[in-house]
């Protein structure tokens, strides 16, 4: 069962961030320009399907990307996040339309060159992953969940979209970097506690962290697709706005949390590294790595 649940007040104070990293991704990847030869002849919309959807962060970022007409299917193990969907502010030049609760009723979000139908399903990927409509889809994406997953599901991950021969676009997967400037002593101690911690199962298996971009282009490439990563970092200066030195309080919290589960015997240092960082906040830039992955089908 999945069991990993983020807050919607968390995804929305990251999603500016994942937009702007997703763009310097993008353009490494081609990302446009290859998905564009992939796309459907005719009248056909783009059939999507977006694993742990969440509020829709993923949707609003590449529909206007895909243009044309596109058929997505959402999905997220957290109902309270897929009735969240019709509140959250639509990319810009685009318009978000549906009920506010009922998740059986679709939602459409239009803009200049796109529409986008989206039906929402509350769905378990641990139990349930195989029971999607793969064979219907051209396009599997997801945001921020390949860390959070272990090897056995990867690999019933790539078994289903080989079988379908359906692309696959695997966005701001964590990749263990984290650069701060200026250094602390505790930023070694702290960045390998929090790693660690990222191993823990999460509802999908015991998590690959920051080694599942790796894990994942082996096995896609041995199924026979061709595999393009790019870096989607985010780039966090305390000192630019109000908006980056909160994401970058979050992350000092969260890391430290993490940090001293892990190690009882560490707390109390890594409560003096929290106490120090936040501090430090608006003069310290933190440059948070990420991985995107694209894979096409041969």
């Amino acid at each position: 069962m999945s069991t990993a649940t983020f807050s919607a007040d968390w995804l929305q104070q990251r999603e500016p961030f994942d937009a702007t990293a997703r763009g310097a991704a993008a353009q490494h990847l081609q990302l446009q320009t290859r998905l564009a030869a992939l796309r459907p002849h005719g009248p056909t919309p783009w059939r999507v399907i977006d694993l742990a959807c969440g509020t829709g962060a993923n949707l609003r970022w590449l529909a206007p990307r895909l243009g044309g007409a596109q058929q997505w299917l959402v999905v997220d193990h957290d109902a309270a996040l897929l009735r969240c969907w019709p509140e959250r502010p639509a990319a810009a030049g685009g318009a978000l339309a549906g009920p506010a609760v009922a998740l059986e009723q679709p939602l459409c979000f239009d803009g200049p060159g796109f529409e986008a139908t989206i039906l929402r399903q509350q769905l378990d990927l641990m139990t349930r992953l195989e029971t999607l409509p793969w064979h219907a889809a051209d396009l599997v994406t997801a945001s921020a969940l390949l860390d959070l997953v272990g090897t056995e599901w990867l690999h019933r991950l790539v078994a289903a979209s080989a079988a379908s021969r359906v692309a696959l676009l695997m966005s701001l997967n964590v990749d263990g970097r984290h650069v701060w400037r200026p250094e602390d002593p505790m930023d070694a101690t702290v960045g390998q506690l929090f790693a660690e911690h990222q191993k823990r199962d999460k509802g999908l298996g015991p998590a690959l962290g920051s080694g599942a971009v790796a894990a994942l282009r082996g096995a896609l490439e041995s199924a026979g697709y061709r595999v393009f990563t790019a870096a989607s970092d985010w780039w966090v200066d305390g000192g630019e706005s109000p908006q980056a030195r909160a994401l970058q309080c979050a992350l000092i919290d969260g890391m430290a949390v993490a940090a001293g589960e892990q190690s009882r015997a560490s707390a109390p240092s890594v409560r003096a590294w929290r106490r120090r960082r936040r501090a430090m906040a608006p003069e310290t830039r933190l440059r948070v790595g990420h991985l995107d992955l694209l894979a096409l089908p041969s």
